[in-house]
């Protein structure tokens, strides 16, 4: 991986913990304390499906794959919790 995957990696992983965090399935490191806030986590969730639009093509297959899983975990956990609200 060059500088460049390396630093769009991080970022990833910077949007898939952040939608983490939102859906209350981890810590906020800042707080310490178990968040929910499921609009944090939809606007992390888009920057993904943006972040996957706007370089499709143009990245390394582990990094479109990378990106993949992250979009397919953080989806379904996004609904298991919408569907936690609708019970």
């Amino acid at each position: 991986m060059d500088k460049n995957d390396q630093l769009l990696a991080q970022l990833l992983y910077v949007f898939q913990a952040s939608a983490m965090q939102g859906m209350g399935k981890m810590k906020n490191p800042v707080t310490d304390t178990i968040e929910r806030n499921l609009e944090q986590a939809a606007q992390s969730i888009d920057m993904l499906e943006m972040i996957k639009e706007k370089t499709k093509g143009n990245i390394s297959p582990e990094l479109a794959r990378l990106l993949d899983n992250f979009l397919t975990e953080i989806r379904l956990n996004y609904i298991d919790e919408l569907n936690k609200d609708k019970n």
